[in-house]
């Protein structure tokens, strides 16, 4: 099984490299790269939703033969959402799954706070607010000169993303929330009317950044709603493997559906 990951804003495909070792032997991590950073870096920052798209498809459509699914945190949650049309859409082989993190609905998105964030002080403060990087970072003017203008460019993106009217996704549909994330429970519920398949609602606690804060219990769940889909899972052992002392991959951890 294969998961392909989506970086939220302003970051890079590296974020998702340490959940490569930490998952058990049949998920196969794909951390996706964005265009203007990492092994991308030369490349064009991302300006308009239709052709990130079609580009990301390109880059996966000839790993998609064995069963794989998609997930994405934040920015992330809708760049995997659209990737999923994209291959519904071309008539590709659909994922087992669509997993979304830390995201309004795309029926719930309040896309105008994201044009207002503009200028280094107005990025800078709101990752100060998100708090999902390190002092040391915020603290690098070099860093930050790397990191502003890719930040600046994925919330214009953010602010463009408009809702298309579309056939719902036949696939399952599980979303990832923060307890004290700023979503509330109808923006993340709203997910449901973007599916005609399974549904589920899980919270773990911490913010917006909860994919760090609770890697392993996110990791544990993730592997939960996987594991029915890899053949290979069905015969390796259940509990207490693959650093996940005692849970089962089949289980995931206590939320809400």
């Amino acid at each position: 099984m294969r998961l392909f990951c989506f970086p939220y804003a302003g970051a890079s495909a590296m974020v998702y490299q340490r959940w490569r070792r930490k998952v058990p032997n049949w998920l196969d991590i794909k951390p996706v790269e964005l265009s203007g950073r990492g092994i991308k870096m030369l490349e064009p920052l991302a300006a308009d939703w239709e052709t990130l798209s079609a580009t990301l498809i390109r880059e996966i459509a000839s790993d998609l033969s064995q069963p794989y699914a998609l997930f994405g945190h934040s920015l992330g949650a809708l760049i995997a959402f659209e990737v999923a049309h994209g291959l519904h859409g071309r008539g590709l082989p659909l994922p087992a799954a669509l997993i979304v993190s830390g995201a309004h609905a795309p029926s719930r998105r309040d896309n105008q706070r994201f044009e207002q964030l503009d200028s280094d002080a107005e990025l800078l403060a709101e990752m100060q607010r998100l708090n999902g990087t390190e002092a040391a970072i915020l603290a690098s003017k070099e860093l930050m000169d790397l990191t502003l203008p890719v930040l600046r460019a994925d919330f214009k993106l953010c602010a463009r993303y408009r809702r298309q009217v579309r056939p719902l996704l036949p696939m399952p549909l599980h979303v990832f929330a923060g307890s004290d994330d700023e979503t509330s429970d109808e923006t993340l519920r709203a997910w449901q009317m973007e599916t005609t398949s399974d549904f589920s609602l899980q919270y773990f606690s911490g913010d917006h950044f909860f994919i760090q804060s609770q890697e392993q219990a996110v990791l544990a769940s993730m592997c939960g709603h996987l594991q029915p889909h890899s053949a290979t899972a069905r015969h390796s052992a259940g509990c207490s493997a693959n650093g996940f002392p005692g849970v089962c991959l089949g289980e995931a951890a206590t939320g809400t559906s």
